[in-house]
């Protein structure tokens, strides 16, 4: 009987090894895709994750870029979609803030 416990243990302990490395993978792709993997996820599987997932988002996300360097050129389309911004055409002008995530 202890054996038959052991063997159901090591088997969900695995189970959950695997299920957090694919989350990983998840979490490692581009932010839309990411969205779309979770929406699809049943609400309960964030309790599975949840305790790790802070970890895991940091180690994911982390950038190449240490503090004072300077961010990467980008081109990006304006909220109105009237108009295209590229950083490197703000350099030297004047001080740019950039700021990622969701405040919603």
């Amino acid at each position: 009987m202890k054996r038959r416990i052991l063997h159901i243990a090591v088997g969900l302990v695995c189970l959950y090894l695997l299920l957090l490395g694919s989350f990983f993978a998840a979490v490692r792709l581009p932010p839309v895709e990411f969205a779309g993997i979770v929406a699809k996820l049943p609400r309960a599987s964030m309790y599975l994750f949840g305790p790790a997932f802070p970890r895991l988002w940091q180690v994911a996300r982390a950038g190449a870029l240490d503090v004072g360097e300077a961010a990467p050129d980008f081109d990006l389309q304006t909220h109105d979609h009237q108009a295209r911004v590229r950083l490197s055409s703000l350099r030297g002008d004047r001080p740019v803030v950039l700021v990622f995530g969701s405040y919603t």
